[in-house]
């Protein structure tokens, strides 16, 4: 799995020993692995550390970060409705009606009717029967999985799926189910691994739609054509896919043509629908067990009024302004296209992710802090987080980008690639 999570998961500096009185009674100590871990401190001590920098204000393509106002290649609001005066509208009048929070769980005291406004109208748009809203995006992996995969079933998971996905096979494992991984997008290794369970076992492919680190596109055809010949069922995460491929923004089925061949598909607010919180869309009886057995949802307090309210703001933008998605992908085109002009090697893809890749640790995290002092944010991916050779700026872009916007942020890596030697 390439998540960046595991971006600082080695430390290289000298540990810290343990308490002296502990160490000589041979006692281990939970937390001596928490003062090993200096990574994070020696990158800071150089100056280069480009995480957890707190944004002071947010007008989508323009941020502010410690006073200056920079340049943002880096967000998944991919539609740019985060400071869309609707989309906020709608989130204060929310929080006036309904209160900050719901004070329970959906199953009991925490469903509002917006709650199911919104899970009418996804399901409505994703050509689905039914929805379920989650908390999170990251919570909806958790709560589908490992609540469908269960004893003698199977899971079988693509290596480079996103970390939620990997939280919820895990938790299947932990309730005995079996999962087997196969290589990124090979659908040749696909069949490998697949053939050789039980024919007769129940089978869940998860995969995700958009690759979240390289921005490529699951091969859906011969997946759907894998499920069909072995038996198996069909989620695929769309949360980096909705909003920005497919028929109107509908996703990575969409963009194939292949709605009704895939079983489940989910998705989060954190990106195109500029709130928080996931969903999950299928046939009404999948939707309906989810509801009575999934543990992520019925000991979660329920989204909060506000979060709801926003996402159903954009979707109603999303809905009636499709072009929004076809500036994104003109923005994105423009991008790659011009990267690799001025010499630089990217990810080739057909989404809002664009990568450009350094191919060394120090090395990106030197380009990273010459983007950032010359008034451009973007996300720095070092290994383990990417294959060694791979590590990358991870750009994105959103339909909010101008030309201005572009132009700036393609100026400062023309300067900083010459400046590194990498152009």
């Amino acid at each position: 799995m390439r998540n960046l999570r595991y971006f600082m998961s080695h430390s290289t500096g000298t540990p810290t020993p343990a308490p002296a009185a502990e160490a000589a009674k041979g006692v281990s100590d939970l937390f001596q692995k928490c003062f090993d871990f200096t990574r994070a401190d020696e990158v800071k001590a150089a100056g280069f550390y480009p995480y957890f920098r707190a944004i002071e204000a947010n007008e989508g393509p323009v941020v502010q970060i410690e006073g200056r106002k920079i340049v943002m290649a880096g967000s998944n609001n991919y539609l740019g409705l985060t400071a869309h005066p609707k989309v906020k509208e709608a989130a204060i009048k929310a929080v006036e009606k309904y209160g900050t929070g719901c004070s329970g769980s959906r199953y009991l005291t925490g469903t509002l009717d917006l709650h199911n406004e919104l899970e009418v109208r996804l399901a409505r748009y994703m050509g689905k029967e039914s929805c379920l809203l989650f908390s999170t995006g990251y919570q909806t992996a958790q709560g589908i999985i490992p609540t469908l995969v269960q004893r003698g079933e199977y899971l079988v998971t693509d290596k480079d799926n996103h970390a939620c996905i990997v939280a919820g096979y895990m938790m299947a494992k932990g309730m005995f189910a079996d999962f087997v991984r196969y290589k990124h997008n090979e659908m040749t290794d696909l069949e490998r691994v697949i053939s050789k369970l039980p024919r007769g076992a129940g089978k869940l492919i998860v995969t995700d739609g958009v690759f979240s680190t390289t921005g490529e596109i699951v091969n859906l055809p011969d997946l759907v054509a894998m499920a069909k010949k072995y038996n198996a069922r069909i989620l695929v995460d769309d949360a980096h896919s909705v909003g920005v491929i497919g028929r109107g923004g509908r996703g990575t089925a969409s963009h194939y043509g292949l709605e009704a061949e895939v079983d489940m598909t989910m998705g989060t607010f954190s990106k195109t629908f500029a709130s928080l919180g996931g969903f999950v869309v299928g046939d009404e009886r999948i939707i309906n067990y989810l509801k009575h057995h999934s543990p992520a949802l019925i000991f979660s307090a329920s989204p909060t009024p506000a979060s709801v309210a926003a996402a159903l703001a954009a979707l109603d933008i999303l809905e009636k302004e499709p072009e929004r998605i076809d500036k994104l992908i003109r923005n994105a085109d423009k991008m790659r296209q011009s990267f690799k002009r001025l010499g630089f090697k990217i990810i080739e893809g057909q989404t809002a992710v664009v990568p450009v890749i350094v191919g060394d640790d120090m090395l990106a995290f030197q380009f990273w802090r010459a983007l950032f002092d010359d008034g451009v944010f973007v996300n720095a991916f070092i290994s383990p987080g990417v294959p060694p050779g791979m590590q990358m700026m991870r750009t994105s872009y959103m339909s909010a980008h101008e030309d201005v916007h572009l132009d700036r942020i393609l100026e400062a890596f023309e300067k900083t690639g010459k400046k590194l030697g990498i152009i």
